[in-house]
């Protein structure tokens, strides 16, 4: 446990933001396993544009980098249209 006033501050600081990022990628994966295992066309467009959203969020945020985003909504967007 920290003994400095600057430290126990940063400490509580970083926890309060592991809690935002955690939720962050929870929603961000969520969305990315709705599209990967939907099977019908008519709910597609819609999922793909939940997930592209949650990812370009997350990588404005700094959960994910942002050529990391990029990668998965690719990925995404070759599952949708294979299927």
């Amino acid at each position: 446990m920290p003994k400095l006033k600057s430290s126990k501050k940063r400490l509580k600081q970083e926890m309060v933001r592991q809690k935002r990022n955690s939720v962050i990628k929870s929603t961000m994966r969520s969305a990315i396993k709705k599209v990967r295992e939907n099977t019908e066309a008519d709910d597609m467009p819609d999922l793909l544009k939940h997930a592209c959203s949650k990812l370009d969020k997350a990588a404005k945020r700094g959960v994910i980098h942002k050529r990391t985003a990029a990668r998965q909504k690719s990925r995404l967007m070759k599952v949708a249209h294979h299927s």
